[in-house]
């Protein structure tokens, strides 16, 4: 089957929706919102902390805002990158505010704002300890309102469309790369429908579920970089995963794990050995409220000197109705395995959190490929740099949402369907035997990331990493030819592409700098080995 929208959106997080409702607002055309699952379950209802704006201007100013950016990103960051994002700040705030979305707020009418590590004043807008949730809640009412949009869930992007569909050679090196649209999996059909697009937009998030632990839901598996990859987009920055440092230990759940918010810390809770010690001291002077991957190096180095396998937050000397005010969820949630956090430590362990990296753009939000744009999670503007400050992600697709919908909307009457695409060849089969290797093969790739690619690495680790990876590769793509799509083959192919990106580029930096620190060239006075 063939559908033509003017707008193909794919992914439907904060990145996926506001530019969705951009773009549908300005009536130039339909716009169909894919979702790989349901339209409530993305890495932007898991975001607790909340979003980075310059808001109090008493006290803050966007200079601040970009110094502490720069910092945290340990120079890597893109400054025209920086410098859109935050002073585009406070509009998308105010954007998210009319769709809908709340904000706590003092009993005079300001923000009630939060600090978190890294950040030099209070500049944190939230909604209690559930920010992210709020967020999509207050977005989701407003797509589903949208006559211009056609919300698509359960259906699972498989490629995208480009002129090597009508065989033309493409490489690295071709020029004028153009996308077409993207070969989509409609569940009730089992068919890979051709969804023809004037303008295609990849906002499906990070990549966290090719790791053993991840605070990110099942569904995280980097398929939009994997796809935009594939189809010679240029992508960069991968070696950069940043490991949440304080995600509840509690085993069993692992995809996802609980995320206790970093505005814990900086509302005062302390990091401790499980016997009451504290151990920050030795790795920063900012204590528990250091950047986010020296907390997180402090924490596994912790681990391996004691052999244990947690440490823990502390938030017992904090007024107990207050903290239950402030982190409702977190309270309950711990609550329900049987630890009272205003009596008790909340056992923690870092696991895989957030890229840095991703799809290359420009400051609209455009890749290397011309007609498709990447938002969010899955795109690197250069805002991170080597390491993202804390709340910064959702405000970056927030502000990149509208940069992308303005530069589409002022060129979509350049833009026509291409009629030439062909449909998706569907030949082959799957038989359960093959289920078992591809859910093996996901359990093989998990492992190979969490335990040479993880938070501290080696040359040897990364090229152990490869060869692992390579084979997988080969197996996977020989049996990708053969059987028909499904979503696991498909989610198992992207996995392996992008643990091969972050492992390759993690090679190919012969530095320890931001969140990729490497033994082989670590300058530090302590060793995190």
């Amino acid at each position: 089957m063939i559908r033509k929208f003017d707008f193909l959106v794919i992914g439907s997080g904060v990145a996926g929706m506001s530019f969705a409702l951009q773009v549908a607002n300005a009536g130039k055309g339909k716009v169909a919102l894919v979702c790989k699952t349901t339209i409530d379950e993305a890495n932007t209802a898991k975001a607790q902390g909340g979003i980075a704006s310059v808001t109090n201007l008493e006290v803050d100013n966007f200079d601040k805002h970009i110094k502490d950016t720069m910092i945290a990103g340990d120079y890597i960051s893109d400054p025209a990158a920086v410098e859109q994002v935050v002073k585009n700040a406070p509009a998308g705030i105010e954007r998210l505010v009319g769709w809908g979305v709340n904000f706590d707020r003092k009993e005079d009418g300001s923000f009630d704002l939060h600090r978190e590590g890294g950040h030099s004043e209070f500049r944190i807008l939230h909604h209690a300890d559930d920010s992210g949730f709020e967020i999509q809640r207050g977005l989701i009412e407003a797509v589903r309102k949208h006559p211009n949009i056609k919300v698509l869930e359960n259906h699972f992007a498989v490629e995208i469309i480009t002129q090597h569909h009508l065989g033309v050679e493409v490489n690295r090196h071709t020029p004028n790369i153009e996308c077409y649209g993207a070969y989509i999996l409609d569940p009730d059909t089992g068919k890979v429908d051709t969804f023809l697009s004037k303008v295609t937009l990849l906002a499906t998030g990070g990549i966290g579920a090719i790791y053993n632990t991840t605070t990110n839901p099942n569904i995280a598996t980097g398929d939009g970089i994997a796809m935009a990859y594939r189809a010679k987009a240029t992508v960069k920055d991968m070696e950069f995963v940043q490991f949440h440092p304080t995600a509840l230990y509690h085993p069993g759940e692992t995809h996802p794990a609980y995320l206790i918010t970093e505005a814990m810390r900086g509302y005062g809770g302390i990091l401790r050995l499980p016997n009451g010690e504290e151990f920050m001291q030795k790795y920063d002077k900012r204590l528990s409220l250091a950047p986010r991957d020296i907390v997180a190096r402090a924490i596994d180095k912790e681990m391996k000197i004691h052999g244990i396998d947690h440490v823990c937050l502390d938030v017992t000397h904090k007024d107990p109705e207050q903290t239950k005010n402030h982190f409702p969820n977190i309270y309950a949630k711990c609550l329900s395995i049987g630890i009272d956090i205003t009596k008790e430590y909340i056992p923690v362990t870092p696991c895989a959190h957030y890229l840095c990296g991703g799809i290359k753009v420009d400051l609209n939000a455009e890749s290397s490929i011309k007609r498709l744009y990447a938002v969010g999670e899955c795109s690197c503007t250069g805002l991170h740099g080597g390491n993202r400050l804390a709340s910064n992600s959702l405000i970056e697709a927030v502000v990149y949402a509208d940069a992308a919908a303005k530069h589409v909307l002022s060129m979509i009457n350049n833009y026509d369907f291409n009629n030439k695409i062909p449909e998706w060849n569907d030949e082959g089969t799957m038989t359960n035997e093959e289920k078992v290797l591809v859910a093996q093969d996901m359990r093989e790739v998990g492992q190979i990331m969490s335990n040479y690619v993880g938070i501290v690495r080696s040359d040897l680790r990364l090229h152990r990493a490869w060869i692992r990876l390579d084979l997988i590769y080969e197996e996977t793509e020989e049996l990708f030819k053969r059987v028909k799509a499904t979503r696991d083959i498909c989610e198992l192919r992207n996995a392996i592409n992008v643990g091969y990106l972050v492992t390759r580029q993690a090679i190919e930096r012969k530095e320890s700098r931001g969140l990729h620190y490497t033994i082989d060239y670590a300058k530090h006075a302590y060793d995190y080995k």
